[in-house]
């Protein structure tokens, strides 16, 4: 088995991850990469990511973020959220039942134990899960490297206790969701993909200090949230949807990751446009819908190899 452990050398300056650059990816076209084969022939493979999120109330005062924030109530967001959790949710799962797709849950952990019913519905559809954070209110920034580790067992704890889920994905509910030792942490803690680099149309080998580690394609893109939250509606969302897929199917061997979010694409008027957006992605029979563990499973298993050779050749030419 192949560890991607090469770290290239700088001879002017010693590049610090805290500096302007970064060492844990490395720049590869996706043009000079082997072709990325799917499972049965498949053109491209999609992710279906409906979000799980758990809003407080009055979260507690972060100071790493705002030294002076009062502990008042966000009403009017934790209503929003809440609307997601009593109505959207369902609203949501109703259209995406029709389609009997695998899901993969990104969820703030502490709701399972909030919302016992979603728990009980994620379970029932033996739905993937995909980390989230513990809640959507708190992040992690300024954690020591003991307290991040101690806080991924938590979550991965948690969430087995629950749902009998072995969680292998993670990614963080913020700006403030990662710190200089994530990359490595998940990695030595069995994770198998991280979703916080949005920077690629496929899986890619992230560099880590022991174990193995990829970064799983995650869109804010085909995503509610930057669509609806600003000047668009559902239908304007629905479009884009389309034309991601149209374009990724067109050039073959890519992943779409396609996130809604209950309180959004859940609200009354919305609803029909998720279903308009899965029955035209799933129009074509040559789509792997997957997990976001099956298609790290399969990556890790048939291509991580072939593209971290492929690294060590293209760094030193």
């Amino acid at each position: 088995m192949l560890q991607y452990s090469y770290r290239p050398q700088f001879p002017e300056t010693d590049v610090q991850r805290q500096g302007a650059d970064q060492t844990w990816i490395d720049y590869l076209p996706i043009t000079e990469r082997p072709p990325l084969k799917w499972p049965g022939g498949a053109r491209m493979a999609v992710m279906v990511c409906p979000n799980v999120l758990y809003y407080e109330l009055m979260p507690p005062r972060d100071p790493w973020i705002d030294p002076w924030a009062r502990m008042t109530p966000d009403v009017m967001m934790y209503g929003r959220q809440e609307f997601g959790a009593r109505v959207g949710f369902w609203r949501m799962v109703d259209v995406l039942d029709k389609y009997n797709l695998p899901c993969t849950a990104v969820l703030n952990v502490a709701a399972l134990a909030k919302f016992p019913e979603i728990r009980n519905a994620l379970v029932e559809r033996k739905w993937d899960i995909l980390g989230h954070g513990m809640y959507n209110t708190r992040f992690i920034c300024g954690y020591s490297e003991e307290q991040e580790r101690q806080y991924y067992r938590d979550m991965r704890r948690i969430v087995f206790d629950e749902t009998g889920v072995d969680m292998k994905g993670m990614g963080g509910p913020g700006p403030q969701a990662a710190t200089e030792n994530t990359p490595d942490l998940l990695a030595e803690e069995g994770f198998w993909y991280y979703s916080d680099f949005f920077h690629d149309d496929q899986p890619f080998p992230i560099r880590v200090r022991s174990n193995r580690l990829i970064s799983m394609p995650y869109s804010v893109e085909s995503n509610d949230v930057p669509v609806l939250a600003t000047a668009y509606e559902a239908d304007d969302f629905a479009d884009l949807v389309k034309r991601q897929f149209d374009r990724l199917y067109t050039e073959g061997g890519r992943i779409m990751c396609f996130t809604v979010h209950p309180a959004l694409i859940g609200q009354a008027q919305r609803a029909k446009y998720l279903d308009a957006a899965l029955q035209h992605i799933t129009s074509q029979s040559d789509v792997w819908f997957a997990t976001g563990r099956e298609i790290a499973d399969y990556y890790l298993t048939h291509c991580y190899e072939s593209v971290v050779r492929l690294l060590s050749t293209w760094q030193n030419v």
